[in-house]
């Protein structure tokens, strides 16, 4: 049996030369107060949760209007999940804002 000549491993030829600064953390910000604060859509951020919505063809289909509506007409590239967001975020103000009277109370009313 032929003897295997002996590679250097990935570490070997692969280690660092030379070290490099580790940055120091940004210094943390004070939170504004929550107290007056209205919750709003988060933007882009990197979300914990999830949800599954479903929705009918002709709904689906709006939400993709809607999205080229708003790159076409307006020059914002989004994706669906941020529209869905924006929209929970103000029915939900509205909710709160106007209780009652509200487009979401209204429209399950309706329902």
């Amino acid at each position: 049996m032929a003897k295997r000549a002996s590679l250097p491993g990935a570490s070997e030829l692969f280690r660092p030369t030379k070290r490099v600064p580790t940055p120091e953390p940004p210094a943390a910000t004070p939170e504004p107060a929550a107290v007056d604060a209205q919750p709003g859509a988060s933007g882009r951020i990197r979300h914990d949760h999830k949800i599954t919505v479903y929705f009918s063809e002709d709904e689906l289909l709006a939400l993709e209007d809607a999205n080229l509506d708003l790159r076409r007409a307006h020059g914002i590239r989004v994706d669906r999940g941020r529209i869905v967001r924006i929209a929970v975020a103000e029915a939900l103000a509205d909710l709160a804002e106007r209780g009652a009277e509200s487009r979401l109370v209204n429209e399950l009313r309706q329902q």
